[in-house]
């Protein structure tokens, strides 16, 4: 093994413990409402809205919004897949389960985040956080059926939990015709997520 190929593996392992970190620290900082350190995790130049860019602007749309709708919340990470397009560049899959504490009610959640990550100066960063949600319900109302997002004071809505897989459609589309069982084709090792996506482009998030 080449001394070059060493060190591009030592940096991986070193890169891939601080992408884990960094999602650690955005739930302990979220959590705690250390807006300081949370913003800090993001690029400098995050894009908060149509016209609103940077660190400042995203925390004080967050200050808005807990201060808002939340007393406190708890955040639980795990099930994280990270594929690098580049040494400076990669994406994951995170699952998040949450509790919430809001107003009379005690609201629990399932999701995961498709994030993108950033080695800027030296340090991995967000560039961006796309949340897709499960469910969000009262802790006593299981959240049974369709339109599984039921937050106090809404309307039920579809969380986009599934939409960024087409094997959930597909899977519910094509019930086996035959006794004979089918192939199963196995994902690259380093493209699991692509393949996943079918090769589909990044998610977009609605800029508001």
């Amino acid at each position: 093994m080449s001394d070059d190929n060493l060190l591009q593996r030592i940096d991986r392992l070193e890169s891939l413990d601080a992408i884990r970190q960094l999602v650690a620290q955005y739930a302990l900082s979220l959590d705690m409402r250390d807006l300081d350190a949370h913003v800090n995790l993001f690029a400098p130049d995050i894009r908060v809205s149509r016209d609103k860019v940077g660190r400042a602007h995203l925390k004080r749309w967050l200050d808005d919004t807990l201060r808002l709708q939340f007393t406190g919340t708890s955040h639980q990470t795990g099930n994280h897949i990270i594929e690098f397009e580049d040494p400076d560049h990669a994406r994951g899959v995170v699952y998040s389960k949450n509790e919430h504490e809001t107003g009379p009610e005690w609201v629990i959640m399932q999701m995961l985040y498709w994030d993108n990550y950033e080695r800027i100066d030296g340090r991995w960063l967000f560039r961006r956080r796309l949340p897709c949600y499960w469910y969000a319900t009262d802790l006593n109302k299981p959240p049974i059926g369709d339109m599984k997002m039921r937050w106090p004071g809404r309307e039920p809505y579809h969380g986009a939990y599934h939409d960024l897989w087409p094997s959930w459609a597909e899977f519910w589309a094509n019930p086996p015709t035959t006794d004979e069982p089918e192939v199963a084709l196995p994902a690259p090792l380093d493209e699991f997520l692509t393949t996943m996506r079918r090769g589909a482009s990044e998610p977009r998030i609605r800029v508001r």
